[in-house]
């Protein structure tokens, strides 16, 4: 978790979460869709970036978006919140390379 991290999830552990599994701060559902995701990067190289929320309340989207090393193999996943105006994009497309 980065810094900003820290300071938002600070309610549910900040800091204490790090080194802890993803999976025990999702439900099943959202579990699932992460490990479609992470299944969808691992596809292709060129699969990066994946629309996943809108929080209507703070009016943000929210992204995964994969971490490769130097050889492109796929090491991790970042969520990217953009505040701005809603996304176009539909939610979980997982198309090759079209998003």
């Amino acid at each position: 978790m980065n810094p900003t991290a820290v300071k938002r999830y600070a309610k549910r552990g900040g800091a204490a979460l790090v080194g802890r599994s993803i999976k025990g701060c999702h439900n099943e559902d959202s579990n699932a869709k992460i490990e479609q995701v992470i299944a969808w990067f691992k596809k292709d190289k060129g699969n990066n970036k994946v629309y996943t929320f809108h929080n209507e309340k703070e009016n943000k989207d929210v992204y995964m978006i994969a971490l490769r090393n130097d050889e492109g193999e796929l090491i991790g996943y970042y969520e990217k919140h953009e505040y701005r105006t809603r996304e176009s994009m539909a939610m979980y497309d997982l198309r090759n390379g079209e998003n």
